[in-house]
């Protein structure tokens, strides 16, 4: 079997950022998939369930009712290793483009209070594995790096 692309990235250099994880043809529309790598991986501890929970809930509903990104959002999500998050949009983008979204959604994340969207049983299906404080801490060590990202930060590199 062939490797996937995510499996070719070098996870031994790769730092916090925003990169272009693939572009995928459907149709005649182009999808894009970001990988938003929030902590070194290998490197860094990685994000406990609870607050990649969070995150996604509040992400996730922050995405969905954004004027310009509602309709073109078709995933947000954690990567399975819970180093960061995938987010899949329609478009042919780059990550320079996205960079202002992603600030604004993780200040969201950072200032969010109250009880987070969906956090009952009828509607999450783990709904108390949930942890705003530490989704707040996690957003704000991200904001680090958005507000000030780099070219270096924004493609793979070897």
């Amino acid at each position: 079997m062939e490797k996937i692309a995510s499996f070719t990235v070098n996870h031994l250099t790769l730092r916090p950022g925003v990169y272009v994880s693939r572009k995928d043809h459907v149709g005649a529309e182009v999808v894009t998939t970001f990988d938003l790598r929030m902590t070194a991986p290998n490197l860094e501890p990685v994000l406990n369930t609870a607050e990649v929970h969070s995150i996604e809930h509040l992400g996730a509903t922050y995405l969905r009712n954004h004027p310009e990104y509602k309709d073109k959002t078709i995933y947000f999500g954690p990567m399975g290793c819970r180093t960061g998050f995938y987010l899949i949009l329609a478009g042919d983008l780059e990550s320079k483009d996205i960079v202002d979204l992603l600030v604004s959604m993780f200040r969201f994340i950072r200032d969010y209070e109250g009880e987070i969207p969906g956090a009952s049983p009828r509607d999450c299906g783990n709904y108390l594995d949930l942890n705003l404080s530490m989704a707040h801490y996690w957003a704000k060590r991200y904001l680090e790096v958005l507000e000030n990202i780099t070219e270096d930060r924004l493609v793979y590199h070897e």
